[in-house]
């Protein structure tokens, strides 16, 4: 397994395990225990999912040293301000049943976010973090609160797969010192992923899957990926992605299916932001 370093010093592994959607406690609970003896080191949650309890028992339960994982959580809209965010960390830390995180993240670019950094700056000052972050932070939100921080996120989780690949934004983030992390990077299996000619064609030359192409591709391009799934066998496909490896012809084939046309979260919709508002924490 590939890690990067983050602006700060610390390793983190490039590929994760998301358990978005996966409101279900003992569900969760075992797929998190299979992705951690598949080989993941990184493990992705939110407060807002609801299942932070359910990882943090997988967590103790896989017999994995703590100081070998990378557990993420998430600080939702709800959460924002810098008194919330300290009383949401210490809910999820709670939740959990851990000592620290390895990564906290502002969920989304909305309500009191600059309050809500500067929780999370002491709460890293202090050690009780030991990497700070945002998710679904675009360019121009991203520059905002990189002018007013006094440190500087060290990861931004957003929307990347091979219809949106935000090249512009990488750019942005890279010029930062920013790593770039991909939320639903395959696609959500939206527009056919699994089975479009150009992605499988690629497969058939390495004898792999259509999801381990496009997770290769993310890790080829730098990107931490933290692909979900519920099905144990697909979990185990989608973290062995290291025994081959893509031409510069395979990246640039891949490349022209750019689209933003193939986007999950639209943050500059009214009614999305009025959606995502209307979500409460229910743990």
């Amino acid at each position: 397994m590939q890690f990067t370093t983050l602006n700060n010093g610390v390793l983190m592994p490039m590929q994760g395990f998301g358990v978005f959607q996966i409101s279900d406690p003992l569900l969760c609970h075992k797929v998190t225990i299979h992705a951690i003896q598949a080989g993941y080191r990184l493990i992705d949650t939110a407060s807002v999912y609801g299942n932070e309890k359910a990882v943090g028992q997988a967590v103790c339960a896989s017999g994995i040293p703590r100081n070998e994982l990378f557990i993420t959580t998430k600080a939702w809209i709800s959460e924002m301000g810098y008194t919330q965010t300290m009383k949401a960390f210490e809910a999820s830390l709670e939740r959990l049943e851990l000592d620290y995180l390895d990564l906290y993240l502002i969920h989304m670019p909305f309500g009191d976010y600059h309050g809500a950094w500067k929780a999370l700056e002491e709460l890293y000052l202090h050690g009780h973090i030991r990497a700070i972050g945002v998710c679904n932070f675009e360019p121009d939100r991203l520059i905002d609160l990189c002018q007013t921080a006094r440190i500087i996120p060290a990861v931004n989780q957003v929307e990347i797969h091979p219809y949106l690949q935000q090249t512009e934004a990488l750019q942005i983030m890279q010029s930062l010192g920013i790593q770039a992390e991909a939320w639903g990077p395959l696609a959500e299996g939206k527009n056919n992923l699994f089975s479009d000619p150009v992605i499988t064609g690629i497969g058939q030359k390495y004898n792999k899957s259509a999801a381990q192409v496009v997770l290769r591709w993310h890790l080829q391009r730098g990107i931490i990926a933290i692909p979900k799934s519920v099905h144990t066998e697909r979990i185990t496909e989608n973290f062995n992605i290291e025994d081959f490896e893509l031409t510069p012809e395979d990246m640039d084939t891949l490349s022209i299916m750019n689209t933003t046309q193939e986007r999950i979260l639209d943050l500059h919709a009214p009614r999305e932001v009025e959606r995502l508002y209307s979500i409460k924490c229910e743990n």
